[in-house]
């Protein structure tokens, strides 16, 4: 049997995306987001309101980097998502977390979470709070590759976000092979 649930944004996995930003005064700036994916092999989509500190740092640097979240820093990435940056003046700080300056984008990498997209502003539409951005580079910690040099979602295990249960899961165990499992039917 199954139940109706109505209108809901269960569709999983959901990343928990971490998007730094530089402030009008050079300190550095994060939020989380949940509502967003590649839309295409050098872009990035994600959904933000016009209203985010963020994102009006982004519309005046055209720059941002995009970090999945990770199980070691849950509580400081939290505090930046439960805390608004147009009412704390350097809501980063708090956290702990770590700014390093990008090479290829003017906006912040963070130290402490080991996979970054380096972003360009592509566009962004007011009205959908759609924000596309052009991947310029993707930066890795030596600790999330495997020993080839690919990245390893094992060792990176990206935190998700349930919007059911309003929880967050580590993603980090593979059930199967892609393009192959299918091919033994």
């Amino acid at each position: 049997m199954r139940k109706n649930l109505g209108i809901k944004t269960y569709l999983y996995p959901q990343p928990t995306l971490v998007i730094a930003t530089y402030n009008e005064d050079g300190t550095p700036n994060a939020m989380v987001a949940a509502w967003g994916s590649v839309s295409d092999t050098n872009q990035v989509a994600i959904y933000v309101a016009h209203s985010h500190k963020t994102m009006q740092n982004i519309l005046e640097r055209k720059a941002f980097t995009v970090s999945m979240a990770n199980e070691k820093n849950i509580k400081a990435i939290d505090y930046l998502g439960v805390t608004s940056g147009n009412k704390v003046a350097d809501k980063f700080a708090k956290t702990g977390l770590t700014a390093i300056k990008s090479d290829n984008v003017d906006a912040p990498l963070i130290a402490e979470l080991p996979l970054a997209l380096e972003c360009k502003l592509l566009s962004y539409d007011e009205k959908s709070e759609l924000l596309l951005g052009e991947i310029v580079n993707v930066t890795a910690d030596d600790s999330v590759l495997d020993e080839n040099g690919k990245l390893s979602v094992e060792k990176l295990a990206p935190v998700c976000y349930d919007s059911a249960g309003h929880g967050y899961y580590v993603m980090e165990r593979r059930v199967g092979n892609a393009f192959s499992d299918g091919k033994t039917l």
